[in-house]
């Protein structure tokens, strides 16, 4: 299942304090809300390696997605009090609103086939979502945290940038997992940034970055024009620019011309 399992018990102990605690969001509830557990969903809790030191933290209730039956039997047999709050299926089908209603974080150590998918979910999930924690493959870490500019930088960076603010936190070698990968790993952290929504047509704002990226070789002018014609011969500034020069506040300007010169 593209699943690399954790064995390090340094590297879980220093993913799960890379996680915040506490409630969610802040509100206005009690005056002692900080002190309130918050939710977080483990993604892939495998043989219960970070979960362990997720269950110690009294800051945070730990609930986890986990489709391996093996696991699943694994960590019935192993964390019996954890049994309740593990949901036995497959987290890209998970519906995430009902589950977790006031919010939740999310947490794991990603399999490498579905990270990318894990992060869509992230971001259309991001109203609930303030924080990700999670170790993916390093290529795909640095593509998400780098800036513009970069031969990296790519449709998931734009888009998770736009929403988050992202820290790549530290390499993780191959030999800390049981069986090994062919690549290295990294640990990464993203934290709802203040945007709460950009100041254009947001499903646009996909649609353009996606068209931009998907002939990233080609000036934005020939890439856009394939995704949504000639724009009636008008021109725009970044047309002779390439995607990966483009800052998210610049694919934002970039979708508001859009938006007023498509026919």
């Amino acid at each position: 299942m593209g699943q690399h399992f954790l064995v390090d018990l340094n590297i879980a102990r220093k993913i799960c304090d890379a996680l915040s605690g506490g409630p969610v969001f802040g509100t206005s509830a009690a005056a002692d809300s900080s002190a309130r557990p918050g939710d977080v969903l483990e993604v892939g809790c495998g043989m219960g390696v970070l979960t362990q030191f997720l269950l110690r933290r009294e800051d945070l209730v730990t609930w986890g997605a986990e489709i391996d039956t093996e696991s699943v039997a694994y960590l019935h047999a192993h964390y019996p009090d954890f049994t309740p709050r593990l949901i036995e299926g497959d987290f890209l089908k998970l519906d995430l609103r009902a589950h977790f209603p006031q919010g939740l974080r999310l947490i794991g150590n990603f399999p490498y086939n579905i990270s990318s998918q894990i992060f869509f979910r992230l971001l259309e999930n991001r109203d609930l979502i303030p924080e990700c924690v999670g170790m993916i493959q390093r290529e795909v870490a640095v593509r998400i945290a780098e800036p513009p500019g970069s031969r990296e930088y790519g449709i998931l960076s734009v888009l998770l940038q736009a929403w988050y603010d992202i820290e790549y936190l530290f390499t993780v070698n191959e030999t800390v997992f049981a069986p090994p990968p062919k690549v290295k790993s990294a640990v990464i952290r993203l934290r709802r940034n203040a945007t709460r929504q950009l100041d254009c047509d947001e499903a646009l704002f996909i649609r353009v970055v996606k068209a931009a990226f998907g002939q990233r070789r080609k000036m934005i002018r020939n890439a856009l024009r394939a995704a949504f014609g000639d724009f009636g011969g008008a021109e725009h500034s970044f047309f002779t620019h390439r995607a990966e020069q483009l800052s998210v506040a610049d694919f934002v300007a970039l979708t508001n011309w859009v938006a007023a010169h498509r026919s």
